[in-house]
């Protein structure tokens, strides 16, 4: 099969037809799909496009609108929404959660952000980028494809980047992060390099994340934090004010281009610490079991049935957790949206049936 671009607008697919192609029709084709695409992906000039005042605010590129952990990019499409500003959702797949975002008013597109002409397809006529995806073995192939799109494309006056705070503790020698660490340093190495006007956002671990979920099972079934922590600490950040950051840059990027801004929850502290803030919420006593990491490794995360890579990332988040890593502080949240993060105990609050049978 072969794909040709004609006059820059058009891409068509063809492929060779083994019905006419013979010894009479040698290398005779049929046309399988003839599809307008994005004329800047085929050249290095910007688009063409009016950006003046009087054009109005252009819409903004959600990719990752349907994720399930956090559901950041679907809480951004919500948010921008509710400001009365154009949104172009990019899914994977046309389903309930796709409709859900039409249901807001945003535009639905369905894409791989591993294909170019899909991305291009997505970004074309927008002004912003917010790129945010699952933690995937893909992920520095889509990170990277959107990247170069935007580049070709130099109609994007803000990409937003969601990043990860342990990526500001490593370099180019780093070598006891995950795989998905790794994709994500490379990223921000390629958007230094890109030209693009980022802004990397980097949170701590979400409360919504499978290491979390242990906890709140465990809590669920046995009254106590079952991990392999010690005295370890951490700042969990909930997932809907890591959004909130991100909606915020959006909506008025301008003073936020080159910046890094760092997340986490309102403090830092040990898991005993953790399980006094969580009784206070539930009104009941929640103790705290401390138990060697491969046996929680071997029963507690794997009973969550998650995929290769995603298991390693979470086992090694749990392995730097018990090094200290995620003893972290940082004041983004209040420095972009003038309000603190939420904690654990506003987490529980906000939902409580994650923590009862």
């Amino acid at each position: 099969m072969s794909s040709i671009a004609v006059d820059g607008l058009t891409r068509i697919s063809a492929r060779e037809d083994p019905v006419v192609s013979g010894a009479a029709f040698p290398g005779a084709v049929r046309v399988l799909d003839v599809t307008p695409v994005a004329s800047w992906l085929y050249g290095p000039q910007a688009a063409v496009m009016d950006y003046s005042p009087e054009a109005g605010v252009r819409p903004i590129l959600v990719t990752g609108a349907a994720g399930s952990v956090g559901a950041v990019g679907r809480t951004v499409v919500q948010g921008l929404r509710r400001r009365g500003l154009p949104v172009r959702a990019l899914v994977r797949r046309d389903d309930d959660r796709a409709q859900a975002l039409r249901a807001t008013g945003a535009e639905v597109v369905v894409g791989d952000l591993t294909r170019a002409r899909d991305v291009a397809d997505a970004l074309d006529g927008c002004g912003r980028v917010y790129f945010g995806m699952a933690v995937s073995a893909q992920y520095l192939l889509a990170a990277v494809t959107t990247a170069a799109v935007a580049r070709a494309y130099g109609g994007v006056e803000a990409f937003v980047n969601m990043s990860q705070l342990t990526v500001s503790e490593m370099d180019a020698a780093s070598g006891s992060e995950s795989h998905q660490h790794r994709q994500q340093w490379l990223v921000e190495q390629v958007l230094d390099w890109s030209g693009l006007p980022v802004v990397q956002v980097r949170p701590t671990v979400f409360m919504e994340n499978p290491l979390f979920r242990t906890v709140f099972s465990s809590i669920a079934k046995d009254g106590a934090i079952r991990w392999p922590f010690g005295e370890a600490k951490t700042s969990p950040i909930a997932a809907g004010d890591v959004a909130a950051v991100v909606e915020e840059i959006l909506a008025d990027p301008a003073r936020h281009i080159g910046r890094i801004y760092e997340l986490t929850g309102p403090r830092s502290q040990d898991v005993a610490a953790l399980a006094a803030e969580i009784s206070d919420a539930l009104q009941r006593a929640v103790g705290y079991t401390d138990v060697p990491l491969q046996e929680w490794l071997d029963n507690d995360l794997s009973a969550l049935g998650l995929p290769d890579h995603v298991f390693q990332h979470i086992s090694t988040m749990a392995r730097l957790h018990v090094a200290g890593r995620y003893d972290r502080q940082a004041d983004g949240m209040a420095e972009v949206t003038g309000r603190p993060a939420a904690g654990v105990a506003d987490f529980v609050r906000k939902n409580p049936e994650l923590f009862t049978r």
